[in-house]
């Protein structure tokens, strides 16, 4: 009766431990192995996902079109306010959109906001910070890409 607990015990322990076994799958490799290509690429693919590239900022020509929206979507001061713009000559376009209220900076008032920029059949998001000059028109101080947190 022993033996045969000692012997289940023993068959259960082999079959468990089987899964901790680490081992390369490289030396079960068929075919001809040449040990300079497998040092020389040391990528090691895991998914499918493409890296993403870097936002763009609005090329000059749409920074125009960006800033007049941003100008007029402050000059309404509502909270949710959005306001397209688009350029025709690029055919790049995009929306303006207030995310905070209004906050004092250097003496002057200013806004946050978020642009969407559509563009050559890509999208990108811009974060920026507007402020109202002494003439009472805001100007645009920053804008980058937008970092999601």
């Amino acid at each position: 009766m022993r033996s045969a607990a000692l012997a289940a015990l023993l068959v259960l322990a082999l079959t468990s431990g089987g899964c901790s076994l680490s081992y390369q799958l490289e030396s079960f490799s068929f075919g001809k192995s040449d040990k300079s290509e497998k040092s020389a690429d040391k990528t090691e693919i895991t998914g499918s996902i493409a890296a993403a590239k870097p936002a763009e900022v609005p090329h000059d020509a749409d920074l125009v079109y960006t800033r007049a929206a941003v100008n007029e979507m402050l000059t309404r001061a509502g909270k949710d306010v959005s306001v397209p713009w688009e350029n025709p000559k690029t055919g790049a376009r995009g929306t303006v959109t207030a995310i905070a209220s209004a906050y004092s900076s250097d003496g002057l008032t200013c806004r946050d906001f978020l642009a969407s920029y559509l563009h050559e059949g890509s999208e990108d998001w811009l974060q920026g910070e507007a402020c109202r000059a002494r003439a009472g028109k805001w100007e645009v101080r920053t804008l980058k890409p937008w970092k999601r947190t």
